[in-house]
């Protein structure tokens, strides 16, 4: 049958009911049982009332079965019309796989001892006007899982348990870090200079205050001034946006915790940064270790530490001191980036970073020596002022992590600003002058780490892409 005679006939029905005095939800009773609560402390004879979707129906003459699902499980329901009432029973023939429903009625196991509600009450909830996908375990299109997520959902158990793991994630964060005293905050979204970090920004406009304004690229600078303000360990899941490029790395909307303590630097990210990655894998997996597309990542210390500054004399020979023209004919030289004829350092870098990924180990590593001239918000190492003390944590070949020791220093500050900004790398950009100032009155040494939520979903999740790990991806418009 073809799907607008089916939503022809659903529509029918939903008129007929509507007749009867059927309202969406009006007849939804005051209280439920989670179904998968019940079958864990199943007992026979027990009264419940369960709320949930059809999603199988077999009917044998005056008798049928019905699988109810609701968001922790699904149980058979067993409906018979001198039980339930003929009136109910005729209503029950009408019903179609997708509607909600809610149910009262006895718990007993059928001769195979399939746990079953025996119902002698029935009431319609919502008449779902178009079916569910025909493969129930779950959707074959691409696209069609990313654009209407919620049949992904119904369709696809595997795809909710990557979302709800993503959320037992962030729970297991914050307990982690509400534990170490650490405080959540919320920073703006909205902000009047794009700075925190490197990339395009999205632009907006106020109109009572007719300003512009950028969706935020981070967090970090604001979270930086609540240091200065006396909170010394605070930390934000917070929502940013890039105006770049899409892939299976990158959605222009993403997820990222930062993290922030005074008094301490960019080792102590790293302490913290392995703590937690090994909590969240023991919660999930019971071990250190775990499985991502086939290879198997082992988290156990120590982790790795390799040098950039190392590996870009070794395989590009370029130095910390060289600008951006120079390394980019370095680059050339060795077959990369041949069509490019002007970039700036942070663009250089970029396309360093990809080709070092490709060389990256599985297992964790931490990627140190930065050049400072990269890194405006970074202190440098006091042995060597051409780099910084900052790092980038790689996990299966993929970056998940960055953390620095904070530079605060307002006169170092404001100089790299104005650098970043005469290289060319702060697009659409000025010297956020209330930061300095805030920098002014005293921000006390401190460690800042961020972390990439949704790629780290990604790992824990064992998914080929961010957009597997976002409920709602950003997509170009459907044709």
């Amino acid at each position: 049958m073809e799907l607008n005679e089916i939503i022809a006939q659903r529509r029918a029905k939903l008129e007929a009911l509507r007749a009867a005095g059927f309202g969406y939800g009006d007849a939804m009773p005051s209280q439920h049982s989670d179904i998968g609560k019940a079958l864990a402390d199943f007992q026979e004879n027990t009264k419940h009332t369960f709320a949930g979707r059809i999603m199988a129906k077999r009917l044998h003459g005056k008798a049928g079965f019905f699988d109810l699902r609701d968001s922790t499980g699904k149980i058979q329901l067993y409906l018979k019309s001198d039980i339930v009432g003929e009136q109910a029973f005729a209503l029950a023939q009408e019903l179609d796989v997708a509607d909600i429903v809610a149910v009262e009625g006895e718990l007993f196991k059928t001769h195979t001892q399939e746990p079953t509600l025996k119902v002698d009450k029935l009431f319609v909830l919502v008449k779902a006007l178009r079916p569910l996908p025909e493969k129930w375990h779950g959707l074959k299109d691409i696209e069609t899982r990313y654009r209407q997520r919620y049949l992904d959902l119904l369709a696809n158990e595997e795809a909710k348990k990557v979302f709800l793991t993503r959320s037992r994630i962030i729970r297991s964060i914050r307990n982690l870090l509400d534990n170490k005293e650490y405080q959540e905050v919320e920073t703006p979204m909205m902000h009047p200079i794009a700075g925190g970090a490197a990339g395009r920004p999205f632009k907006t406009h106020h109109n009572e205050y007719n300003m512009d304004l950028f969706l935020r690229i981070a967090p970090e600078l604001y979270l930086k001034r609540l240091l200065v303000g006396g909170i010394e360990k605070v930390y934000e899941i917070n929502r940013s946006f890039r105006n770049e490029g899409v892939s299976t790395k990158h959605n222009p909307e993403f997820t990222m915790l930062e993290v922030y303590a005074a008094y301490a630097d960019y080792e102590s990210m790293m302490q913290l940064c392995q703590e937690l990655f090994i909590t969240l894998a023991k919660e999930l997996f019971a071990e250190a270790c775990f499985t991502y597309q086939g290879k198997r990542i082992d988290l156990s210390l120590p982790w790795q530490r390799v040098s950039f500054a190392t590996l870009l004399k070794e395989k590009f020979n370029i130095d910390p001191e060289d600008d951006a023209g120079l390394m980019l004919k370095k680059l050339q030289q060795k077959g990369f980036a041949k069509d490019k004829q002007k970039l700036t350092r942070s663009q250089v870098t970029k396309i360093i970073e990809d080709v070092l990924e490709q060389d990256m180990s599985l297992n964790p590593t931490f990627v140190t020596d930065y050049y400072t001239a990269l890194c405006p918000l970074a202190k440098t190492k006091k042995d060597n002022p051409l780099l910084s003390e900052r790092f980038e944590l790689y996990i299966a070949g993929m970056e998940v992590a960055n953390a620095y020791s904070e530079l605060n220093d307002p006169q170092e500050q404001r100089r790299r600003f104005q650098e970043e900004i005469s290289d060319g790398d702060a697009d659409m950009r000025t010297v956020d002058e209330d930061y300095v100032i805030a920098l002014e009155h005293g921000m006390p040494p401190a460690g800042g780490l961020g972390v990439g939520i949704d790629r780290l979903v990604m790992l824990f999740t064992d998914q080929p892409s961010i957009r597997d790990a976002i409920l709602f991806p950003l997509l170009r418009p459907s044709e």
